[in-house]
């Protein structure tokens, strides 16, 4: 019997492997064996099916733990961001999806297990309460936008292929950093070496432990 949690699973699925554009209720259906209904049945509406897999992938990636018996606020606020890391990673038309869902449905569960998984850490790292808000968001911004960047956005109309090597884009983008001008550009000058070799989880942690100490300061 057909499941509500098949049809999420072959909704991420098609999504991994084409985008939005590859989930269609045609392509669902012909992958399930089974009539539209079905899936309107369990899921509702393509864009509720779209924010359901959303949904999905964000509550796994938010039930990640840190190891250890003793977790400092700091470690978990780390873990929590390195899950969302990797899960935009691993499904790249998450990053899109989860944009909307941040700027457009603030009382859904993405939203909320968001802000709730990283705002009682901010509470926990002694942060008064009247700066709650704009230092959890602070950070959720940082998350999302960081980890958006490294994923190919859904509608990306740039010439850049899709499935590109990382090496390779850095490399012609470190030379033609190296072609301009020295004495019009000294700052991208000196960073060519650190850009082109870069890690991007390490530089993703980084910018974590920027944001934190920003934040500890408010206490």
């Amino acid at each position: 019997m057909l499941s509500r949690e098949q049809i999420i699973d072959t909704a991420v699925e098609l999504l991994d492997a084409g985008g939005e554009g590859a989930l269609t209720v045609r392509a669902m259906t012909e992958r399930l064996a089974t009539g539209s209904g079905a899936i309107y049945y369990h899921v509702g509406t393509r864009d509720e099916l779209l924010d359901t897999a959303t949904e999905t992938v964000v509550t796994a990636a938010l039930a990640t733990k840190p190891g250890g018996a003793s977790v400092t606020p700091e470690e978990e606020i780390r873990a929590v961001a390195l899950a969302l890391f990797d899960a935009i990673a691993e499904h790249q038309w998450l990053a899109t999806r989860l944009t909307l869902q941040i700027i457009r449905n603030p009382i859904g569960p993405v939203t909320v297990g968001i802000f709730e998984r990283i705002g009682r850490q901010v509470g926990a790292l002694g942060v008064p309460q009247a700066a709650w808000f704009d230092a959890t968001a602070t950070l959720v911004h940082y998350i999302l936008g960081a980890v958006s960047q490294n994923a190919r956005v859904d509608g990306d109309t740039s010439d850049v292929e899709a499935g590109v090597d990382r090496e390779e884009f850095l490399g012609a983008a470190s030379r033609a950093w190296q072609e301009l001008d020295p004495d019009d550009y000294p700052f991208m000058h000196a960073i060519v070496d650190q850009m082109r070799e870069h890690d991007d989880r390490e530089q993703f942690l980084t910018g974590i432990a920027l944001v934190l100490d920003g934040i500890t300061n408010l206490r």
